[in-house]
C-alpha cells in the first residue's frame, strides 16, 4: 500500500485531479486514510468522515485503480466484508489516462474549428458555423443583430499549443 504524501498534494496537477475526482472531503479522506487495510466502517470511524461519503469516495478511487479491496466472508453469518487499501502508486497512470482523454477531446475540437468558418454576434457573442449562420441569414437567433465573420486564428493557435504541451508531458 502506498499513501499520498503531503508533498504530492502540493503538485497542482495531482491536487486538481483528485479534487475533481473526489472533492475536498475525498482529499481529506485520502490524507487520513489508515496505513493498513480496513473496512469502510472502520475507515469512517477512524477518519470521522460520514460512511456514505467514505463509500462513495472509495468506489470512485476504485474505478480509477487508486484503491483496492479484498473481500472476506463470515462463514457463520454469510456477511461479506470489504477491506480497503489505497493504491496511490497508480496515480501517475490515472493522470496520464486523464490527460490522454483531454488531449483527444481538444484535438477533436481543433479539427472542428479548422474545418469550419464561424460567424459571431457582436452584441451577445453567440457564435455559429457558416452553414448555421447562413440558414439564419446571418441574423443572431438570440438577439436579432447581424452576425459577422469571426477569425478564430488565435483560438486555433492556443489549442495547438495546449495539445502540444499535453502530448509532450505524456511522453515523459
Amino acid at each position: 500500500m502506498s499513501s499520498l504524501k503531503p508533498k504530492d498534494l502540493k503538485n497542482p496537477a495531482i491536487y486538481q485531479y483528485l479534487l475533481k475526482l473526489v472533492g475536498e472531503e475525498g482529499i481529506d479522506l485520502i490524507k487520513r486514510f489508515p496505513t493498513e487495510e480496513r473496512s469502510d466502517e472502520e475507515i469512517a470511524e477512524i477518519t470521522g468522515i460520514n460512511l456514505n461519503s467514505v463509500r462513495h469516495t472509495l468506489y470512485i478511487l476504485y474505478e480509477k485503480r487508486l484503491a483496492e479491496y479484498r473481500r472476506i466472508k463470515d462463514n457463520e453469518t454469510g456477511w461479506l466484508t470489504y477491506l480497503w487499501v489505497l493504491k496511490m502508486e497508480n496515480l501517475t497512470q490515472a493522470l496520464k489516462e486523464e490527460m490522454t482523454f483531454a488531449s483527444e477531446k481538444l484535438s477533436a475540437r481543433l479539427r472542428f474549428d479548422r474545418n469550419n468558418d464561424f460567424y459571431q454576434c457582436g452584441s451577445c457573442g453567440k457564435t455559429l458555423t457558416f452553414n448555421d449562420a447562413m440558414t439564419l441569414n446571418f441574423v443572431c437567433p438570440e438577439c436579432g443583430e447581424n452576425m459577422s465573420h469571426f477569425d478564430n486564428e488565435l483560438l486555433l493557435k492556443a489549442l495547438e499549443k495546449r495539445i502540444d504541451k499535453m502530448n509532450r508531458a505524456l511522453e515523459d
